[in-house]
């Protein structure tokens, strides 16, 4: 190995997110040769554009198009399959640990976190055990699976059964752009399920949308927020504002407000926290958990002084929103917002490797757009806002072309325009998740070995009597001559 090589820079992407993915993508296309070399750690080998997962339950769009692989459109960086599980910024090394084998210390010069967020969720009693979030691409297709599954088993039993009931009933618990969007897509989804379902009606298919404050979407103004309760309401969706989730034990969904119902499906959108990796890292964090930056994107103290080698971006860090138009002063967590923090990111590290000065970054938000099922959309921007079919069409406009790489707008394009003429996808898979179900029932297997008799203790049988032998008759010989 050459002194030059030893001397170039090892950039460290710690998650493979909108930011992490963006910035490591702007990075190949900047860096001059052998001015750094990229490193992205993440546990999932691909890239996920999470605003199009209510379309993926809903069966609107093909999963796998939503998601852009790593080491496809990362091909001069180098992509380890692992999670980072600790960070000692004192010392330049991570923690990484696969998925199978043993967690090795992975060493850099500079160390950009875009872990992104899990959801978070509050200790209520069988929110663990019964619901699932909608955060992930395998999220979005269990959802779509067990939809499909619910009205396959509800339909052969008779009306009035409470589990037929229940097998028919839809709870979201969160009332943001994630929830909204969930709960309007499955509704759509469910209509068009009825039409195969004749013996299922639709005021038998319950949806429930559970907010603890007292209105929906605040990304969007009240007006329009209202807006968007009428359309679901008219659709048939039961929206619960100022209402919390007490328990959810055994599938049993129980209201503050004191009402309660069976749900066979609770879908639990109610807020992200930071991936936990920060736990394990000695990395400054701000008073709400998330690593602290500054508008230039790089990791600051308390005191704000700048932490030499360190980066952040995404829903893990809070960034400055010098638009004034964030909550608290921060910038929310969304996709629009960590896109072009690894594109600011990126320029900024380029920068600061030539010895030039990073700028900070500032994205005034220029609007909000929301699916709410097929033909039906939420817009904002500014004073503007409404719903119907126009917000639709531009809900997918925007979504469609901001999925990064062309080649996967393409395949979403694609499968817009093959729903416009042929109809949702309603085939659901709900064996996915136990692909060896059938053949592992039905496979055959070596008999076992025929036990041999024990001989330890048997007594031995009995020999029979013999007969007793005639006695043989003397000869005896002749003498020659007589």
């Amino acid at each position: 190995m050459t002194d030059d090589v030893k001397q170039t820079p090892k950039i460290l992407i710690v998650g493979g997110g909108y930011a992490g993915f963006y910035t490591a993508f702007k990075l190949q296309k900047q860096l001059r040769r052998n001015e750094a070399t990229i490193t992205v750690v993440d546990p999932l080998p691909y890239m996920t554009y999470q605003p199009f997962l209510p379309e993926i339950a809903a069966g609107n769009l093909e999963a796998r198009h939503a998601l852009v692989p790593l080491r496809r459109h990362l091909s001069s960086s180098t992509v380890l399959a692992g999670r980072v599980t600790g960070i000692d910024h004192a010392s330049k090394t991570a923690t990484i640990t696969p998925a199978v084998g043993e967690p090795w210390q992975e060493s850099y010069d500079i160390v950009v976190v875009t872990a992104g967020s899990v959801s978070r969720t509050f200790p209520i009693p069988g929110v663990a055990d019964e619901a699932i979030g909608m955060k992930q691409i395998e999220e979005a297709e269990s959802v779509r699976d067990r939809m499909v599954q619910n009205f396959d088993a509800a339909s052969v039993l008779p009306k009035g059964d409470p589990q037929r009931a229940r097998l028919l009933t839809v709870t979201v618990v969160g009332g943001g752009f994630a929830g909204i969007e969930t709960i309007a897509e499955l509704r759509s989804f469910a209509s068009t399920l009825l039409k195969r379902y004749v013996s299922i009606d639709f005021d038998e298919t319950k949806f429930h949308m559970i907010e603890a404050l007292g209105r929906i979407m605040p990304e969007v103004s009240l007006p329009t927020s209202l807006k968007v309760i009428e359309n679901l309401t008219q659709r048939g969706v039961e929206v619960h504002l100022n209402t919390q989730l007490a328990s959810a034990v055994g599938g049993t969904v129980e209201l503050s407000t004191g009402e309660s119902f069976e749900s066979n499906l609770i879908i639990w959108t109610a807020g992200v926290m930071p991936t936990p990796v920060l736990r394990n890292t000695d990395l400054p964090l701000g008073p709400r958990g998330h690593l602290n930056v500054e508008a230039e994107l790089r990791v600051v103290d308390a005191d704000g002084v700048v932490v030499p080698d360190a980066w952040g971006a995404g829903d893990v860090a809070q960034v400055p929103d010098l638009t004034g138009g964030g909550v608290n002063g921060y910038c929310v967590p969304n996709a629009q917002h960590a896109v072009r923090q690894g594109k600011r990111l990126a320029k900024n590290l380029v920068a600061t490797l030539r010895g030039e000065l990073p700028k900070k970054y500032i994205h005034k938000n220029l609007g909000a757009v929301a699916g709410l099922g097929v033909g039906v959309g939420a817009f904002q921007s500014g004073k503007i806002g409404f719903v119907g079919v126009l917000a639709w069409f531009m809900h997918r406009g925007y979504h469609g072309l901001a999925m990064p790489m062309w080649e996967r707008k393409f395949r979403i394009f694609g499968d817009y325009a093959g729903g416009l003429f042929l109809g949702r996808d309603e085939v659901g898979i709900p064996t996915r998740g136990e692909p060896r179900e059938v053949f592992e029932r039905w496979a055959s297997r070596p008999k076992p070995p025929a036990a041999e008799p024990s001989t330890a203790l048997a007594p031995e049988p009995a020999k029979p009597a013999r007969a007793p032998r005639k006695p043989r008759a003397k000869v005896e010989a002749a003498t020659p001559g007589e």
